[in-house]
């Protein structure tokens, strides 16, 4: 019956307090909270007890004698109660502990007047009764009060003190006999009590250790929820503050390309310098680069601002492929490379935009040239799984990305160590775009790589986007205005 839980009183223990006195005093609220939540246990016993007696006395000290024994129970509680609502303040703990023992040592008075005005010379059996009751009225306080030994001694050693008192003055051996039981089972009342305020005692360091835990650990969680806010609201304000710039910075560029091209085609006639002209080539190449690049971070704001629409549109993945070879073609040659190309014959199609097809395969073939040494081969493949899946693929046989760099590969603006010792241009967006592309669409990115052999790089559409049988045909020549139509097609093919 020992209860730890105090903390409705405000007064939990703290781990670090070694004070005796208010050792004393978590203890006293305990014993306060146990004695309140069981008033009832000894006036039932009380009763019982005065029931009992009318065996052997009449009723008028039967009855006084509860009332003593009911007025000392119900002091007590009362003191109890003004401890409780008071929080231990209205007194020092030590002028709580002295009332309370004063009252324990009270109600065991009231206890042992049965061992005189109850006894009855000659009644062997009325006598063991008498006492085995009060060992009874012992055991019940051990249980209640046993995490608080100033009241457990007061209570039950004043009891035992009075029964082997008693069994002294009989002067029998059967007597003596039951007084060193009495007092054996006092001593072993005891032990157990201090058995109990050790337990009590490890009870509450473990309980206010846990509030410690919990307290830290609600206190990091709540640093952490701050930290992802404001990590959340820069991200936010990073997006915007590029998208907002990139749109700024594209209008005079255009005008800068638009001027640059001019002068480098001599449209307006020679110059008169003839390495004007390469400059404003130059020029016009370098507006060329920086237009991609704004290009690049506005789609990637886009993308993490999740204002980027998605697009539900039957796309033929391989045709787009082939048209995006077309593209690079040209930088192909110039690298020597070979570029091999695996699409399946049936044409297979997804549900998706055009636009984001032609970014992913043109973002990976473009990291795959620039990595790829001349002379290099590369290959783009489209693969139709038979769990209905469909991949597009580009690998290389480039110099690969080493393990401690795969996952940094997918984060903006990182360029790996390859490309920073090779010089290689570049911005470090491609990946970032293709994964973010793929994340709209519900389909994964992976990537293989082993250094000094190549990479394949592999996006995997879910079968709820891939079309094909009679109604990818259907959709291929028939344009659908519908988005539920598209994707009543798309759930019947």
């Amino acid at each position: 019956m020992v209860d730890v839980d105090c903390q409705d009183d405000g007064d939990a223990p703290d781990l670090q307090r070694s004070d005796a006195g208010q050792w004393q005093q978590d203890l006293l609220i305990l014993f306060v909270r146990n004695q309140l939540r069981v008033s009832l246990a000894l006036p039932l016993i009380a009763v019982l007890f005065a029931l009992a007696s009318l065996w052997w006395t009449g009723p008028v000290v039967a009855a006084a004698w509860l009332a003593c024994v009911l007025a000392c129970q119900g002091v007590q509680l009362w003191l109890c109660r003004q401890h409780q609502q008071s929080g231990g303040g209205a007194h020092s703990h030590v002028e709580w502990i002295g009332n309370l023992t004063a009252s324990e040592t009270l109600l065991a008075c009231c206890w042992a007047l049965p061992l005189y005005i109850f006894w009855q010379p000659g009644n062997y059996l009325q006598h063991i009764a008498l006492i085995g009751a009060l060992l009874v009225v012992i055991a019940v306080r051990i249980l209640i009060a046993g995490n608080f030994m100033p009241v457990v001694i007061a209570g039950t050693g004043f009891i035992t003190i009075n029964i082997v008192v008693r069994c002294i003055v009989e002067a029998e051996p059967a007597y003596i006999t039951l007084a060193g039981m009495a007092v054996m089972t006092e001593i072993f009342f005891i032990q157990l009590s201090r058995r109990l305020q050790e337990t009590s005692h490890e009870m509450l360091i473990f309980k206010a250790e846990r509030e410690r835990l919990i307290g830290e650990l609600q206190e990091a969680m709540d640093q952490t929820e701050a930290a992802r806010a404001r990590a959340e609201e820069a991200n936010r304000a990073k997006s915007r503050f590029l998208a907002t710039m990139s749109h700024e910075l594209r209008t005079p560029l255009n005008a800068i390309m638009g001027f640059s091209e001019v002068l480098s085609t001599e449209m307006m006639g020679p110059h008169a310098v003839s390495v004007y002209k390469d400059y404003s080539h130059d020029i016009h190449h370098s507006g060329h680069y920086l237009l991609s690049l704004i290009n690049d971070i506005l789609d990637l704001s886009r993308i993490e601002a999740g204002r980027l629409e998605i697009e539900d549109e039957p796309v033929h993945v391989g045709r787009i492929g082939r048209d995006c070879a077309k593209l690079i073609s040209l930088r192909i040659q110039q690298r020597r490379q070979e570029l091999r190309q695996s699409f399946p014959v049936d044409e297979p199609m997804i549900l998706g935009g055009e636009r984001s097809v032609r970014q992913i395969w043109l973002n990976l073939l473009s990291n795959a040239i620039k990595f790829t040494p001349p002379g290099g081969t590369l290959e783009m493949a489209v693969r139709l799984h038979p769990s209905g899946a469909l991949s597009m693929s580009v690998s290389d046989n480039g110099p690969g990305i080493p393990a401690n760099e795969m996952e940094a590969a997918l984060g903006a603006f990182t360029r790996g160590s390859q490309a920073t010792r090779k010089a290689i241009d570049g911005a470090g967006l491609g990946l970032p775009i293709v994964h973010g592309l793929a994340k709209l669409y519900g389909a994964e990115l992976a990537i293989d790589s082993t250094p000094g052999q190549g990479t394949e790089v592999v996006i995997t559409f879910p079968p709820s986007r891939v079309l094909s049988g009679p109604g990818s045909t259907a959709l291929s020549h028939l344009h659908v205005a519908s988005p539920s139509q598209r994707r009543l097609i798309a759930l019947t093919s």
